[in-house]
């Protein structure tokens, strides 16, 4: 019955500074925006695939985590870059001051982190190929590729 989710819901400080950030740093679309209350819809992907809600909260804020999926080869070979222009600090999984990004075995799939203006949590991620491996934890890519050996050439 359950085919994926479809939308999340995050409390912002400040909706037009939050609906600014999600359409200009992050491409986002302005889906509607609820004029009787501090409330904005947005499309994320392509032909309404999902979309994000923004509630301001003035007070009591509680920052959630959520990620985008996206392409392996872009958060590999882009993301840290384009989250820099954008003046976003991305980091990985680890916080260990790396701007790459890890593995995560288990799954396996490939992130990198950065913050919205209030604190979210937000992450690019995609799902790799191969078996899981839970044991080796979260890695660097170039870890994975030499520890699995469906890759090996």
């Amino acid at each position: 019955m359950i085919k994926g989710l479809y939308e999340t819901h995050i409390q912002v400080s400040d909706l037009e500074k939050a609906v600014e950030f999600y359409t200009e740093a992050l491409g986002l679309k302005l889906a509607h925006r609820d004029e009787t209350r501090p409330i904005a819809f947005l499309w994320i992907g392509k032909n309404k695939a999902s979309m994000l809600g923004l509630w301001e909260q003035k007070e009591n804020l509680q920052a959630r985590h959520f990620a985008f999926s996206a392409d392996t080869e872009d958060i590999l070979n882009y993301s840290a870059d384009f989250l820099i222009r954008k003046k976003l600090k991305p980091y990985n999984f680890l916080k260990d001051g790396s701007e790459r990004p890890m593995v995560f075995a288990w799954m396996p799939a490939l992130a990198i982190y950065f913050n919205d203006p209030d604190g979210n949590q937000l992450e690019f991620i995609s799902l790799l190929e191969g078996d899981a491996r839970p044991e080796l934890g979260v890695v660097s890519y170039e870890e994975w590729m030499e520890k699995n050996d469906r890759f090996k050439v």
